[in-house]
């Protein structure tokens, strides 16, 4: 705290009277970047006239900009203030859990999703496959970025496609494959 108010050319008596403590201070910084990533890919999401799989590519290209830019602050919000301070992760938690909501309310309103639920589902997925391909990707500098988006692309557009046969009907569920013995034939049972 000290560091930060030097840095800024206050005392720490008034960085403390804004913020009120530490996890204060790490709440305001991780809302201003959630703030800041949102207001970047809400255009990319709800581009008018982009089929999906184009909004999907400039959303996770734009997330991927924003933190492999921004690495150092990506990984103190999403990792060290967490660990330090469970209302700091409460809060992190709080302010993905309201994107993935977006990016449900996106997929329902745009109809790519009809089914409401299934909606809110694939969009806190897609919104935590993407952030955590993004963590083990900033490990990884070495594996193309163009790869990535593209796989992850594949993902969105898979997951958004209408479901078909025995899943559709059943809700997403199908019965257990059966098992047969070891040196017995294919559909005999022992």
């Amino acid at each position: 705290m000290a560091e930060i108010a030097a840095a800024a050319g206050i005392t720490k008596p008034v960085l403390y009277r804004h913020f009120g403590d530490k996890s204060g201070l790490y709440r305001a910084l991780a809302d201003r970047h959630v703030r800041t990533v949102i207001a970047q890919l809400r255009p990319h999401l709800t581009a008018p006239g982009a089929d999906l799989r184009a909004r999907a590519r400039a959303a996770i290209d734009g997330y991927l900009d924003l933190v492999s830019a921004n690495r150092d602050l990506y990984r103190f919000l999403f990792h060290r203030a967490g660990a330090e301070d469970t209302r700091v992760r409460s809060h992190m938690t709080a302010l993905v859990r309201g994107l993935g909501e977006e990016v449900g309310d996106v997929l329902a309103a745009q109809s790519a999703v009809p089914d409401p639920v299934r909606a809110q589902v694939l969009g806190h997925a897609f919104v935590g496959m993407v952030q955590a391909t993004a963590d083990w990707w900033l490990e990884h500098p070495e594996v193309d970025r163009e790869q990535v988006v593209e796989g992850l692309v594949d993902v969105v557009a898979a997951g958004v496609s209408p479901r078909t046969g025995r899943a559709a009907r059943g809700g997403g569920r199908t019965a257990a494959p059966q098992r047969t013995a070891p040196g017995s034939r294919p559909g005999t049972r022992r």
